[in-house]
């Protein structure tokens, strides 16, 4: 397959840019509240030698008539069993015969891991490398119960990481599209219990932006007591969303490490 495919294997995997036959694969994880269409321009710059799948989440854009999961390991299963279908169909055989990396950003970031310790346990694919974008290590996840109060509070969250624009989140009917999904990810994460012990094999690659107001550096850093692999930290300009204006840049550490991959 080498077009573009807008729904690919399962509803769960969209894929936005066409790649070559035996490209290796990124599956990209969005954050809490977004949706795979936020990384449609990733998946253009890392076309057509990169086969960009981002995860749909139940409960937004074309899936918001399906109930959000509001559990991360849940979230994990799901993609596990999508990527290992979509991964077996393009290698012709048993997963794992195309080089595969993970790329989660902010929550994601959590998916993509309880997604990579799935495949350590032989319930999914085996990533080759895991990209943690943007968010704390598992072991210090956290989210305030003060910004589970209300509507606003939650609104006054996404407002100050710079998610999206007061403007969507003013519109009624936009709140109503917006909010369900936000709730959803945002009480899955509430209540996320890691593992301390958990660790995957395979090499993680932190990106980060340095005027991050919800992820510390010193916090990022902390993923290297998650993999019994290599460890990188790559710090760029910007915040919470460094990854908009850092486009070029991401696709570059991408590139880099996926042409290491065996």
């Amino acid at each position: 397959m080498t077009g573009t495919d807008a729904a690919l294997h399962s509803d769960w995997l969209r894929q936005y840019a066409p790649a070559a036959h035996g490209a290796p694969f990124l599956v990209v994880f969005p954050h809490a509240g977004g949706s795979a269409a936020f990384f449609a321009p990733l998946a253009r710059a890392l076309s057509p030698a990169v086969r960009v799948l981002v995860v749909q989440y139940p409960g937004r854009l074309e899936r918001r008539g399906e109930p959000a999961v509001r559990d991360i390991r849940q979230l994990a299963r799901h993609t596990a069993e999508a990527v290992a279908e979509a991964t077996r169909g393009e290698a012709g055989g048993p997963p794992g015969g195309v080089p595969t990396a993970y790329f989660g950003h902010s929550m994601g970031s959590l998916v993509a891991f309880e997604t990579a310790l799935l495949g350590e346990r032989g319930q999914g694919p085996v990533p080759g490398a895991l990209f943690a974008s943007g968010g704390r290590a598992p072991v210090l996840t956290h989210v305030d119960a003060d910004i589970l109060r209300s509507d606003d509070s939650l609104i006054e969250e996404v407002m100050r990481l710079g998610g999206t624009s007061r403007a969507v989140l003013s519109d009624p009917d936009l709140r109503e599209l917006t909010l369900p999904a936000l709730w959803a990810d945002y009480r899955a994460l509430h209540a996320y219990v890691p593992d301390p012990a958990a660790r995957v094999g395979c090499p993680v690659h932190v990106l980060i932006g340095d005027r991050d107001a919800l992820v510390p550096i010193a916090d990022a850093q902390r993923w290297k007591d998650h993999t019994s692999g290599p460890f990188r930290l790559t710090v760029l300009p910007g915040d919470h969303f460094y990854l908009t204006s850092r486009l070029a840049d991401v696709a570059d550490s991408v590139r880099a490490v996926l042409a290491e991959l065996p």
